[in-house]
């Protein structure tokens, strides 16, 4: 053997083990950019409703473009993905979404001139979505592909708490921007940090190491559409979604006009639901590349959602009309725990689905799995207030433990379901 040889066969694995972090820093730098975006433009909701001159259903259609534009658009892009490549199309989706918003600071910003029509802002809300769909899975290919087995895990909860740390930059910036500049300059920042996330993608993204057929999961030609577990995994992660969006969304509701709580308990209790729920993320990933145990971890988070989401039911249907402390304490703790439970999963869910598909499937099966997200989150939304209207607040958590109820079985392997059927 020509040992001159052997510095070329160590290459890929000497520059995959020195640039996958810088990998996994554009898949969180991306993820954050259109997180801010797509989590934080809802958040300037009473500034867009005095400044374009909407009322509440107008408002909500408006907002709601941009979640349906992501629900949309994730899977055709996590296709277009395993068959260009993550860098191109990373690239593509990251430039055309700075386009989209810097038109939007151009064309449907509020000025003295005058105020866009509606149609005209959600239009453009729903381009936004449509293009920044492409960002999940062409970075959790990267990732993927640049991490190896017992790291993966790992890697997806880090690249999955972009996701709440982009929300939560965007919550704590935009509405005070858009109070003092108008909502040009929040356009405009947010096309800045998609510019940003593209730039370094530039620099440092590329294609890995070609796996080997051992690694690779499942034949290039076997596309995960047609795996029936990678439907059963995607579809459980979006029905999981259920009792997080609940949380997430209407906790401060329930807060505010149940217990009657201040803004300082409803601001900690989020915070520390989103917090808490960042570093479950990164803990879980850890744990269960050591362990191998994913499925495993899957099935306790939603069995304990299961449970804690019931115990939110019962309490809230045996609450007195007007809430001692104790019970606002109780509500508040329960909600911190039954919010990250719902929330702490996300990672290492995708690094599974990603797992099933198999390494040329992929980006197929993240936009899969996301596409089952926003369509639980769109439903949700709509879902929660009519079980307000039928059952109050009870049936809405309780909803949500079966949610989590219904999502259990999914999770368990199929050699597991046959035996127990």
């Amino acid at each position: 053997m020509n040992p001159a040889a052997q510095p070329d066969a160590r290459a890929p694995v000497l520059r995959k083990d020195s640039h996958r972090w810088k990998i996994l820093g554009i898949g969180v730098l991306a993820n954050a950019s259109f997180s801010a975006a797509f989590a934080g433009i809802p958040v300037t909701a009473i500034f867009m409703r005095a400044d374009y001159r909407l009322d509440n259903t107008q408002l909500g259609l408006a907002l709601g473009s941009l979640g349906l534009g992501v629900a949309v658009s994730e899977l055709p892009w996590g296709v277009l993905t395993d068959r260009w490549g993550d860098r191109r199309v990373l690239l593509c989706g990251l430039i055309s979404t700075a386009l989209a918003l810097a038109a939007m600071a151009a064309c449907v910003a509020p000025d003295a001139a005058g105020v866009p029509s509606l149609w005209l802002l959600a239009l453009g809300l729903l381009t936004v979505g449509l293009l920044g769909g492409s960002v999940n899975g062409s970075s959790g290919r990267a990732v993927m592909g640049w991490f190896r087995e017992g790291e993966r895990g790992l890697a997806m909860s880090i690249r999955q708490t972009a996701v709440p740390v982009g929300g939560g930059i965007g919550a704590l910036v935009l509405p005070s921007l858009a109070a003092a500049h108008g909502f040009a300059a929040v356009y405009g920042l947010l096309a800045l940090f998609c510019l940003l996330s593209a730039g370094m993608a530039w620099l440092w993204l590329h294609e890995p190491p070609a796996a080997s057929p051992a690694t690779s999961g499942v034949s290039p030609d076997r596309s995960a559409l047609r795996n029936i577990e990678v439907w059963r995994v995607a579809m459980a992660i979006g029905i999981l979604c259920f009792p997080q969006v609940s949380v997430l969304t209407f906790a401060t509701i329930f807060l505010h006009d149940v217990g009657h709580a201040g803004l300082g308990l409803i601001s900690a209790t989020m915070a520390a639901i989103q917090i808490g729920a960042a570093v479950m993320r990164v803990w879980s990933g850890r744990w269960t590349d050591r362990h191998g145990n994913r499925r495993h971890y899957l099935r306790a988070c939603s069995a304990l959602s299961v449970v804690l989401y019931v115990a939110l039911g019962t309490v809230a249907a045996l609450a007195p009309a007007v809430w001692p402390q104790w019970v606002l304490a109780a509500m508040a703790l329960l909600l911190v725990a039954g919010g990250v439970c719902a929330s702490a999963w996300h990672g290492v869910a995708y690094t599974e689905l990603a797992t099933l598909a198999g390494q040329h499937q992929v980006g197929t099966a993240l936009g899969l799995g996301n596409t089952c997200v926003f369509l639980v989150f769109f439903l949700a939304a709509q879902a929660v207030p009519a079980l307000l209207a039928w059952q109050s607040w009870p049936a809405v958590w309780l909803a949500g433990a079966a949610g989590a109820l219904i999502a259990w079985p999914v999770f368990l392997k199929p050699q597991h379901r046959n035996r127990a059927g």
